[in-house]
């Protein structure tokens, strides 16, 4: 049985091909070590258990999660965790993806980059 909240989406991956395109993101882009959860926050991720597609203006729960693993991975800063998916994290994605062959920096967040992030 599949929980209620493992879903699959199907989102606006041609938009999110071209402003992938727009913005480039130089390969092996570090991760920001200076960024550290909020005072009194957690840094645990548990909005989302899958690995549906995520894509560049999608809002809510699988867009949190990657957020959140983002954020604890250095690569967005915690105040973006905001469940919208815009371009910050777009270009956070795909910094993500540049670090972590054989990922493409494409930005959408399909079942590999999942793997990663959970992995990472």
């Amino acid at each position: 049985m599949t929980p209620p909240f493992r879903r699959t989406a199907r989102g606006p991956a041609l938009a999110a091909l071209a402003l992938a395109a727009a913005l480039a993101v130089a390969p092996g882009a570090a991760a920001d070590e200076s960024n550290t959860p909020p005072a009194g926050s957690s840094p645990v991720c548990a909005f989302y258990d899958g690995d549906g597609l995520t894509t560049f203006g999608e809002q809510g729960e699988r867009v949190s999660q990657v957020q959140c693993m983002l954020a604890n991975r250095r690569y967005l800063p915690w105040e973006a965790v905001d469940s919208v998916f815009g371009a910050r994290t777009l270009a956070a994605v795909q910094r993500f993806q540049a670090d972590h062959p054989p990922l493409v920096p494409d930005g959408l967040v399909g079942p590999r980059t999942w793997s990663a992030l959970w992995h990472a």
